[in-house]
């Protein structure tokens, strides 16, 4: 399976004043072609920043201290490019890239729509500067459209205060497919949602991958949630990639201590044991601890861990952790 993105030690801080907060940390990580990628983590991990940056979105008080974003595309009649999206301006981004080769689903994102706007306004002004179609054939491409996600088309003249949760989020979907771009990133789709909901729009992802090859970005922090589709998981902690690798292996056999201790405090079907939360709080990344970032968590920490982060450790082909558990290894 070919690379479609290559994020390449990307590190990113928030600078508010005198304060910097270190969101992103020496992150290295590929996206294939045509597979779903899960990315977990507790609440203020740095999922949503590094999203933020895979997409170009980069506003201050965001900054990018180093590393690349390569998206490897091929235009019609050029031979293979590798585009590094953090040195385009965000001008040639919606141009060249956004929606194109890389849809966004925001947080938040059934709040995204205008609410000023009908839904087929909203359409035909995202579509109009990509698609060369007169009014009449895009209401129609849209209505068309619109139909591969059970959505009927007198939603078309709908507001989207007049839409449930479920239905704005599948709106969302449906505008951020429309052009098949190469990658979709999607940030908490499911929050908010009831489980019927979440499960309706799981399948609808994993469609979307199997029908058009479309890569998928899956962020959430609930492990359960992404481990249901996701070929791969990369688990992020205080700014880190803790462990990255095929996710049946992660999910039976997981091997970095705050892996495990998410999947720990899962509830289990017939289980009526309590389960218990990781004890403790994630740190302060304006202040962080030295060393691994989760040794104060940790049960296993040793001395070295309280005093070097732990390299990336490839313990199999596409298996890797970083924990000095593994040094050895």
């Amino acid at each position: 399976m070919s690379t479609l993105i290559d994020v390449e030690n990307v590190d990113a801080s928030y600078i508010t004043g005198k304060n910097k907060i270190h969101a992103v940390n020496d992150v290295s990580l590929k996206i294939r072609e045509g597979e779903i990628l899960g990315i977990v983590g507790e609440s203020g991990c740095g999922k949503t920043t590094l999203m933020k940056i895979i997409y170009g979105f980069i506003e201050p008080p965001l900054n990018v201290n180093q590393g690349k974003v390569l998206l490897h595309v091929k235009k019609e009649n050029q031979e293979n490019l590798n585009i590094d999206i953090l040195s385009l301006k965000k001008e040639a981004l919606r141009r060249e890239i956004w929606w194109k080769y890389i849809s966004w689903i925001p947080q938040g994102s059934q709040n995204a729509l205008n609410p000023t706007l009908r839904i087929h306004s909203i359409f035909t002004e995202t579509l109009k500067r990509f698609i060369n179609l007169d009014k009449n054939e895009l209401l129609k491409f849209v209505e068309d459209h619109l139909s591969k996600f059970s959505l009927p088309k007198d939603i078309l003249t709908a507001y989207p205060h007049q839409l449930s949760g479920g239905m704005k989020q599948r709106v969302i979907i449906a505008l951020a497919t429309a052009l098949k771009p190469k990658v979709i990133l999607a940030d908490e789709p499911t929050t908010a949602l009831d489980v019927v909901n979440q499960a309706v729009l799981l399948r609808m992802f994993k469609d979307i991958r199997d029908e058009q090859g479309t890569s998928i970005v899956l962020v959430s922090h609930a492990i359960d949630v992404v481990g249901v589709i996701s070929d791969r998981i990369a688990v992020m902690y205080a700014g880190n990639l803790v462990e990255v690798g095929d996710a049946e292996a992660l999910l039976s056999e997981p091997r970095h201590p705050y892996t495990r201790a998410l999947l720990e405090s899962l509830p289990r079907l017939g289980d009526k044991k309590l389960r218990e939360g990781l004890k403790g709080q994630p740190p302060d990344l304006a202040n962080p601890p030295p060393g691994c970032k989760f040794h104060p968590r940790c049960p296993y920490a040793m001395d070295i861990c309280k005093l070097k982060n732990p390299p990336e450790i490839e313990i199999k082909p596409n298996y890797s952790v970083a924990c000095w558990l593994y040094a050895s290894e």
